[in-house]
């Protein structure tokens, strides 16, 4: 069961990944928050690339690196962590992006991330 939600899990990272790059890169520049173009001398879009970049590598080597499951599980799950204020900024800022245009689903996508967090150590222990 933790194989097949390790596989799952990694598909959907390199979806998401590719995503970034491709067809939906306006819709995660709205999960940036501002502070973080502010702060460094990056834009929206390279944000969403890196992070897309990132998505991709991730969930790559939950696949291709077997062995080191567990430290890559670790890493996803800081990523998760890393990631939470952008959500937290599209919530706060009631920004549109992914069919999220109300604050009830904006919310609801913060309670998910837990999960992610979870799903991501869980699925990478033996």
């Amino acid at each position: 069961m933790k194989t097949t939600a390790r596989w799952i899990l990694a598909a959907a990272m390199m979806f998401a990944g590719v995503s970034h790059l491709f067809w939906a890169r306006r819709e995660f520049q709205a999960q940036v928050p501002d502070l973080v173009t502010d702060l460094l001398p990056i834009d929206k879009d390279a944000v969403v690339v890196a992070s897309g970049a990132v998505e991709i590598m991730l969930g790559a080597a939950l696949i291709a690196l077997p062995k080191e499951r567990r430290r890559v599980g670790a890493i996803l799950a800081a990523f998760f962590v890393a990631i939470f204020p952008g959500n937290v900024a599209q919530a706060v800022g009631k920004r549109k992006g992914f069919g999220l245009d109300d604050d009830r689903a904006r919310f609801a996508r913060l309670a998910f991330q837990p999960v992610l967090v979870a799903w991501a150590l869980w699925s990478t222990r033996r």
